[in-house]
């Protein structure tokens, strides 16, 4: 696994990270296995932040925007599906 913890905000939470990725269909345990096994791992060249690639069991491919809190804990920003 790439990072120890995922921080996630309160699923009922309207403004959180849960909330965020369901927006664009992606559940949390989704972004947990492209964070677990990333494909690929780049850097958004209009935010900044980190981009995980991956797929997931079911066959799709996502992208997973994310913050590093530290060397263990990441913040998952947002996620969709990618083609």
């Amino acid at each position: 696994m790439l990072f120890t913890q995922i921080c996630w905000d309160l699923d009922d939470d309207p403004h959180g990270n849960v909330q965020h990725i369901a927006d664009h269909d992606v559940s949390k345990e989704e972004v947990e296995e492209v964070l677990g096994h990333p494909e690929g791992i780049e850097r958004s060249r209009s935010s900044g932040l980190l981009i995980a690639f991956g797929e997931t069991t079911t066959g799709r491919l996502l992208a997973v925007v994310y913050e590093k809190i530290d060397d263990l804990c990441v913040y998952p920003v947002t996620a969709y599906e990618v083609e």
